[in-house]
């Protein structure tokens, strides 16, 4: 746990509370049959488990979050059709029905390995931000590409047009299958994977199918700096 721009940030004090209890709280609301805090220091598991949630301590080497989520599926015993949600520690709005909605994309589509989301993009500028990865779908809702390049790319220049959709930001959002990530965690890192930065291309260039839809609702901006916790802390002090 070492956030450079916010410092102790899943521990960060929200109303008396750690952020993780608010994390906790979303995950809880969802319906999820098992919540279980994964991280690889001694004073979050004991602060989680001090607030009542199953805490994991898992290996400190792991290069990504999907490695510490492979390590606990293992832990847990998970069966390989298990479907996982990975929610990211530092976002204490996540609404629940984004939850269910990216779980229940696999139960949907049984043959793809893991799912996620997108939000429309109508902001050119946000559409060329290599920040703001891009993905492309088909109409059966499989993800076809991610980039962050701006993808499509408009040959005859962007449209003049205000409002109009140009293309869709991924969200990090992400559900899997167990046996699904046994099988990522032990392939090599792919050269797209390795030339854009962006995990999720593994999974495309091992053949798997990864489901895709629109955000039901508008997702919640992480806590990332000081000012995005001041934001959150205003947020929830209006929800109570």
């Amino acid at each position: 746990m070492s956030p450079t721009r916010l410092p102790g940030k899943p521990l960060a004090d929200i109303h008396g509370r750690p952020m993780l209890a608010w994390v906790h709280d979303c995950a809880a609301t969802s319906g999820a049959e098992l919540i279980v805090i994964a991280t690889d220091d001694e004073m979050v598991q004991s602060i989680s488990e001090g607030f009542g949630a199953r805490a994991i301590l898992t290996s400190t080497a792991h290069q990504s979050g999907t490695d510490r989520l492979a390590e606990v599926i293992e832990h847990l015993n998970l069966p390989d059709h298990q479907i996982v949600v990975n929610l990211q520690g530092d976002e204490p709005l996540m609404q629940p029905e984004l939850l269910r909605q990216v779980a229940q994309l696999l139960v949907d589509q049984p043959n793809a390995a893991m799912a996620t989301l997108m939000v429309p993009i109508v902001d050119s500028h946000e559409f060329n931000d290599p920040s703001a990865v891009k993905v492309v779908a088909n109409q059966l809702g499989q993800a076809l590409y991610f980039s962050r390049s701006p993808i499509p790319y408009y040959r005859d220049g962007l449209p003049l047009t205000g409002g109009q959709v140009l293309g869709y930001r991924h969200l990090g959002l992400y559900a899997y299958r167990a046996g699904f990530l046994r099988r990522f965690v032990q392939a090599p890192m792919a050269a797209l994977e390795q030339a854009e930065k962006l995990e999720q291309l593994r999974a495309l260039a091992m053949g798997e199918s990864i489901a895709i839809a629109v955000a039901q609702s508008t997702p919640p901006v992480g806590v990332d700096t000081p000012a995005d916790l001041a934001r959150v802390r205003t947020v929830l002090a209006n929800r109570s």
